[in-house]
């Protein structure tokens, strides 16, 4: 009798326990924020960039297909690679080799970084994001997320972002994630002065990203700073880390702190 009690206790406690283990419990986090492959420079924005509770907003998990659009010198790359590494798989959409020369020197650094540490990066698919209609960053319908950290101006001022938003729709899977974090200014502000300054308002980005089919299903504000007031002469290249009137402001700027950003999760409804 009392094993067979304990067989139905056992039974009834199990899916509760199931239930509170968190989704992202299984993700190796301390590698992915700790690890040798973290420059200390990229760990120190951690406290302004919330690596960790972003990811967890727009739903991580171990096992799931994640495009990066635009990853750059690789500061999420770094996050990413060892979270997707055992069982997921993770693209990084990144500059043509035939952009141009800045386009060259940015995807030649990325490469470069990759190839010196293939324990990290071995798995890691570079595909091209442009803007040729014919782009594709992943296999159509495989991915479960896609994401874009502060590129929305940069997409702006390219006459690249309607592109970008419909291959980020055609890669992800039906009810796929797509999370935006981007400078965020205040509602209203004119598209010319947002690719100048490198905010953009919430409204824009969600008309932007509607028009192409996706879904609003949440907002945070991880990466908020009440502190940034979004007006500065020179963008958001006054704050830290860029510092572009450094030799002026520094003291006030590092006092701010990074970017006030908005943190978006769309989803793609199913057909």
């Amino acid at each position: 009798m009392q094993k067979l009690t304990a067989l139905i206790s056992s039974l009834v406690l199990a899916p509760a326990l199931l239930i509170a283990t968190p989704a992202s419990a299984a993700l190796d986090w301390d590698t992915a924020l700790n690890g040798k492959q973290r420059s200390e420079k990229n760990a120190a924005r951690d406290a302004f960039r919330h690596p960790r509770e972003t990811l967890e907003f727009f739903g991580i998990q171990e096992d799931m297909t994640v495009v990066e659009l635009s990853p750059g010198g690789g500061w999420y790359t770094e996050v990413l690679a060892p979270l997707l590494k055992e069982k997921g798989s993770y693209y990084a959409a990144h500059n043509s080799p035939n952009g141009g020369a800045y386009s060259r020197r940015s995807l030649g650094s990325y490469l470069k970084k990759l190839g010196e540490d293939n324990d990290t990066y071995g798995n890691v698919t570079v595909t091209t994001l442009g803007s040729a209609d014919s782009v594709v960053i992943a296999p159509a319908g495989t991915a479960d997320m896609v994401l874009a950290f502060r590129n929305v101006h940069s997409w702006m001022r390219g006459d690249t972002l309607a592109n970008t938003l419909i291959v980020a729709y055609d890669a992800l899977k039906d009810g796929g994630v797509f999370g935006v974090v981007q400078h965020r200014a205040k509602d209203g502000r004119d598209p010319e002065r947002m690719k100048a300054t490198g905010y953009v308002s919430e409204d824009y980005i969600i008309a932007a990203a509607r028009s192409v089919g996706f879904e609003l299903d949440a907002r945070s504000d991880v990466n908020a700073n009440p502190k940034d007031t979004g007006d500065y002469a020179d963008g958001v290249w006054e704050l830290p880390p860029s510092l572009s009137t450094a030799d002026e402001n520094k003291e006030a700027h590092m006092a701010i702190g990074e970017s006030d950003r908005m943190t978006l999760k769309f989803v793609k409804p199913a057909s």
